[in-house]
């Protein structure tokens, strides 16, 4: 986007900007910078590495890692006696028995039962609800907050390297149980997968949030901001024995290959009518106006790029316990059989040789790999077909993990091609040589033969999140 255009965007609305777009999937396309790109730029004092990426992905599989999570994530403070009924108005959540020192991943859709985005919402001991990530979510309940005459006060937090309300620090690794024991001053509390706790680490009153991407005791802990330094020194210091490690952003955003995690999918909020005065409330140089798409899948209309809650596994989340934006919708989505699957793709190794390869030879090489995470567009949709070439699917984030030594991406796919051990075909790189995006330089396109696996793909991943949803469903 150029610097004329930006500033002629920041006196329109989204609804503007889309009346004066005819063809949105080339404008998101071709256009558009990536919207958290553009956020954090310059507001984030992690360094891609602080030994090496290699070493930082190991630690989580077999040490422990300390991600710094404080500044690329956006939070949004609710208190007052209606907050908890306006999230429940707009989320596909159920809010039964959800109380202070609750934790829940949490959904929002449009009318039409399509996603719009989701976050981490926990409910402080002091009242507050507070929205942690997805800036697409925040933006929408501020929109609600603010016209739907809800008794509630509301404070967002936006990225920035000083100034901000609360730090977010992460344990993750076989030792983080012992690390965080360690730590924690008088007895380390029992905690239940997505619930939290209050405790002391360095004379701190900390909050803490039980969650895990690799199958082991990951907690998430957060306070005030201006005593992160005490509680992350105190946990360095504790965990130099066990190896602890510092995550750097390389590490951190190449997480999601193991994790399994669908992130930022392309908000439904473009195309549904009932929306048309949230567009005119939107900015048109909002996240929502500068949404970048990606990758080889080039669709003819913006809502097919939408995404339903099956389709991100987010159905089990889906409660008719309350009345809601999209309820209608979901409850006939409901009565399908033929929702598509998320899941992993493990790629072909000698296709991905070949990709490095080509940088080597005299014709045009294909798509470059970045290392470790190979995803180069915000929303990336590259096309997933069957074997004998049916589009079946999309994949999303691709990067490399050394703890599988192999490719893997996040995908979403039919259901009839969902089974382990599936053979697929991945298209990659972008048609017609490149998008004109300034992070994509001429190439050609390439297949990739991949092969489907579960999702979460670690081992221990998978047997954490069965065990968790078993106990949840019991």
């Amino acid at each position: 986007m150029s610097e004329k255009t930006m500033v002629e965007t920041k006196h329109k609305s989204l609804q503007d900007l889309l009346d004066a777009t005819p063809d949105l999937v080339g404008y998101f396309y071709n256009d558009t910078r990536s919207p958290h790109a553009m956020a954090t730029a310059g507001a984030a004092p992690i360094p891609p590495e602080f030994t090496n990426w290699r070493e930082e992905q190991r630690a989580w599989r077999q040490s422990v890692l300390l991600f710094d999570q404080s500044y690329h994530m956006p939070e949004t403070f609710l208190r007052g006696p209606d907050a908890r009924k306006l999230l429940a108005d707009l989320g596909i959540n159920s809010f039964a028995n959800f109380g202070p020192l609750r934790a829940k991943q949490y959904f929002c859709c449009n009318h039409q039962g399509y996603v719009i985005g989701e976050c981490v919402l926990q409910h402080l001991d002091d009242g507050t609800l507070e929205l942690i990530s997805g800036t697409y979510v925040q933006n929408w309940v501020e929109y609600n907050a603010t016209v739907g005459g809800y008794d509630v006060t509301l404070e967002r937090d936006a990225p920035a390297a000083a100034g901000r309300r609360m730090y977010h620090l992460q344990l993750e690794g076989p030792h983080a149980r012992d690390v965080f024991a360690e730590a924690v001053e008088g007895e380390m509390p029992d905690i239940p997968f997505f619930r939290m706790a209050k405790v002391r680490i360095a004379g701190c009153d900390v909050h803490l949030l039980r969650h895990g991407m690799a199958g082991h005791l990951g907690v998430e802990l957060s306070g005030p901001f201006a005593e992160i330094g005490r509680v992350r020194d105190r946990l360095l210091d504790i965990g130099a024995p066990y190896d602890i490690r510092r995550s750097g952003t390389k590490a951190q955003y190449s997480a999601l290959g193991e994790a399994g995690w669908f992130g930022y999918p392309m908000p439904a909020v473009y195309t549904d009518p009932m929306l048309a005065d949230y567009r005119r409330w939107l900015p048109a140089d909002s996240w929502e106006g500068r949404s970048q798409l990606g990758g080889s899948l080039v669709l003819p209309r913006i809502e097919q790029y939408y995404v339903t809650p099956w389709d991100l596994g987010a159905d089990r989340l889906l409660k008719f316990d309350h009345d809601f934006v999209g309820r209608a919708a979901l409850e006939e989505m409901a009565k399908r059989t033929d929702h598509r699957k998320k899941v992993t793709l493990v790629w072909n190794a000698e296709d991905v040789a070949r990709i490095y390869a080509s940088l080597l030879e005299p014709e045009l090489p294909y798509k470059y790999m970045e290392l470790p995470k190979a995803s180069y567009s915000f929303h990336q949709n590259d096309e997933v077909r069957s074997e004998r070439g049916d589009l079946i699917g999309l994949s999303k984030f691709v990067g490399y993990t050394v703890n599988e030594a192999k490719f893997l991406s996040v995908a979403i796919v039919a259901p009839e091609f969902a089974t382990p051990g599936t053979e697929v075909v991945v298209t990659w790189g972008e048609p017609d040589g490149g998008s004109r995006k300034p992070t994509v330089e001429r190439h050609r396109q390439t297949a990739v033969r991949a092969t489907v696996a579960p999702n979460p793909y670690a081992k221990a991943a998978q047997q954490h999140k069965n065990a968790a949803l078993s106990k949840a469903a019991s």
